[in-house]
């Protein structure tokens, strides 16, 4: 039988996980209660990433025994990149020996924890309420949600049913961050640029999509407490500048000019002892750990506050716009965004 048909097969009858290990010359045990992780959206190559990383015979200890073991993947029929890549990404997961399920409930029957990855923000809120309910904790990749009132909405879920979760781009811990916030080597922290690509997805707030890469390492380092916001756009560029309590000042730039030299990640920070560059993207083990480590735990490594901060930040970025680059509180942008959330789920 030709390799991919044996595998598929093995899949649809129940014994993909062990047909894949014994093609990739792994273990045949299966994978221990507790351990058993499932993704929910399998349209994003963070996904691919993640199985690879986990599922692989020579994984790191660092990822604890955690392995891929099924996958609900729908991707969104609004969004392009989302639903032509869906395929091609099934394809590969199946050679890690990972189950392709078709529902939710049966998604969470097989796994302990939950990565949801599904690259289109706005159905998170609802693919992430059977998770809570079923006390899978579970990681949200970015964006959290499709709009404002939808992330706070989640969040409130979450703690209604008790299910611990969190958000986090893998630029949040890149090379020199740990440097700057926990060995303060800077002394305080006065301002922290962030630059990266900043594509526009139409279906969500401008930021959402791409630019929060480079925001969430500058609420990382300066932590909650923005007040105000003012964004400069234009076609090819945004400069988006926050004003911090204490004066300090977070600065985001975001490049869509990829492949003429600007599609780089990184950034910088400045202290009272000097400044000091962050790295740029080195995948995503380092954001990988985190996770496992809230697997192990149960206590997300970034509080829900922030979370919400930052994404309050992005959509002001968005007011600040509509308003011609003016600054707009980021606490009247909480404020709306509170009036407009879900009560019932």
């Amino acid at each position: 039988m030709e390799r991919r048909t044996f595998i598929k097969a093995g899949v649809m009858a129940g014994t993909g996980l062990m047909t894949a290990r014994l093609a990739f010359g792994a273990s045949q045990e299966p994978v221990k209660k507790g351990l058993r992780v499932g993704i929910l959206g399998l349209d994003t190559s963070h996904a691919i990433a993640f199985t690879q990383a986990l599922n692989k015979e020579d994984a790191s200890p660092e990822f604890g025994g955690y392995k891929i073991v099924a996958v609900y993947p729908p991707g969104s029929k609004n969004i392009p990149s989302s639903y032509e890549r869906l395929p091609g990404y099934i394809e590969e997961v199946k050679k890690y020996g990972v189950e392709i399920v078709d529902t939710i409930p049966a998604l969470l029957e097989k796994v302990d924890v939950v990565l949801l990855q599904s690259n289109d923000g706005h159905p998170h809120l609802e693919q992430a309420i059977p998770v809570f309910k079923a006390g899978k904790r579970v990681f949200i990749d970015k964006p959290i949600a499709g709009s404002l009132p939808d992330a706070y909405t989640i969040f409130q879920a979450a703690k209604q049913y008790g299910t611990p979760v969190f958000s986090a781009s893998s630029l949040r811990y890149q090379p020199n961050m740990e440097d700057v916030i926990k060995n303060q080597v800077l002394g305080r922290v006065f301002c922290v640029e962030g630059y990266t690509p900043c594509t526009i997805e139409p279906s969500h707030p401008d930021l959402f999509w791409y630019g929060v890469h480079g925001i969430d390492p500058i609420f990382a380092i300066l932590g909650t407490g923005c007040q105000t916001v003012t964004r400069v756009h234009t076609p090819d560029v945004d400069v988006v500048t926050g004003v911090w309590e204490g004066n300090r000042v977070g600065i985001f730039r975001g490049m869509r000019l990829d492949g003429k030299g600007y599609g780089d990640y990184g950034g910088k920070a400045f202290g009272e002892k000097g400044a000091k560059e962050l790295g740029g993207y080195k995948g995503y083990d380092s954001l990988l750990i985190e996770i496992i480590k809230f697997f192990q735990t149960g206590i997300p490594p970034v509080t829900p506050e922030e979370t919400l901060e930052m994404f309050a930040f992005m959509e002001a970025a968005d007011e600040s716009k509509r308003r011609g680059g003016v600054p707009v509180s980021v606490a009247e942008t909480q404020q709306k965004a509170l009036a407009q959330m879900k009560k019932a789920y």
